[in-house]
C-alpha cells in the first residue's frame, strides 16, 4: 500500500484536500492511505512514498527534498489546491511515484 503525504503549514489546511484524494482513491479502487502534517514535522515523511508540499510551504521543497533524497517531492498546483481537486492531486501523486494510471 502506497503512503501519500501532503504537508502545509499546520496540517490542517489540507484536510479538506485529503478527503476528497481519499474519496477518488477509493472511486479508482486504489489502496493508499493519505495523510497531512505540518512541514516542520519532517520526521512524519519518514516512509512516505511520495510528498507533496501546499502551494503556502512550496518555499521549502529544496529543504524537504535534501531531507528525503528518494523519495518524490513537489509542490501542488495551486490551482487544484485552491479548487480541491483531489482526483487531480492524486493523479499527480501518482505520477511522480512513476505508476501507470
Amino acid at each position: 500500500m502506497k503512503k501519500i503525504l501532503l504537508m502545509c503549514n499546520a496540517g490542517m489546511s489540507t484536510s479538506m484536500l485529503v478527503s476528497k484524494m481519499r474519496e477518488a482513491a477509493e472511486a479508482q479502487g486504489y489502496d493508499c492511505t493519505i495523510e497531512a502534517c505540518p512541514v516542520s514535522d519532517l520526521n512524519a515523511a519518514a516512509g512516505a512514498d511520495v510528498i507533496l508540499l501546499g502551494p503556502q510551504v512550496r518555499f521549502q521543497l529544496s529543504k524537504v527534498q535534501k531531507a528525503y533524497p528518494d523519495i518524490p517531492v513537489d509542490a501542488i498546483s495551486p490551482t487544484d489546491y485552491g479548487m480541491v481537486k483531489g482526483d487531480n492531486v492524486l493523479k499527480a501523486a501518482r505520477k511522480l511515484m512513476k505508476e501507470t494510471i
